[in-house]
């Protein structure tokens, strides 16, 4: 019964609002709508605050620090390497720069699972 209670009289308070609304929207719109861009405007206010005070210093999650280094390393790995050339004097043709042999490094944090090699499936028996 108690519960009953607390919901008929949020109805009623919900009922109110809505009526108030309704009421100044058709008596005192200006009023209205300023209103409801200041209530609006202190919020977003008020979510900037909590965000650059509290949320923006979070330490990131493990998995995180790992997506970073790993775009890092994509970056370096795939970074767009163009010839530079050298300006020389009118007649001439422009010379790239020489460029260096790419060598290839084996990716420490990676590593080979010694599986069952001898258990081979064959599909075409199915």
């Amino acid at each position: 019964m108690q519960r009953n209670k607390i919901s008929i009289f949020i109805y009623l308070i919900i009922g109110l609002a809505a009526i108030g609304l309704v009421s100044q929207l058709l008596t005192n719109t200006s009023g209205f709508f300023t209103n409801v861009f200041v209530m609006i405007g202190t919020g977003i206010v008020f979510f900037g605050v909590i965000y650059f005070l509290f949320l923006r210093k979070r330490t990131t999650s493990d998995d995180m620090k790992k997506y970073k280094q790993a775009v890092k390393q994509s970056k370096a790995k795939y970074k767009d390497n163009r010839p530079v050339y050298q300006t020389q004097s009118k007649g001439t043709k422009p010379v790239a720069a020489p460029t260096r042999k790419k060598v290839s490094k084996r990716a420490s944090h990676l590593r080979v699972i010694e599986g069952n090699k001898q258990k081979k499936n064959d599909r075409a028996t199915f």
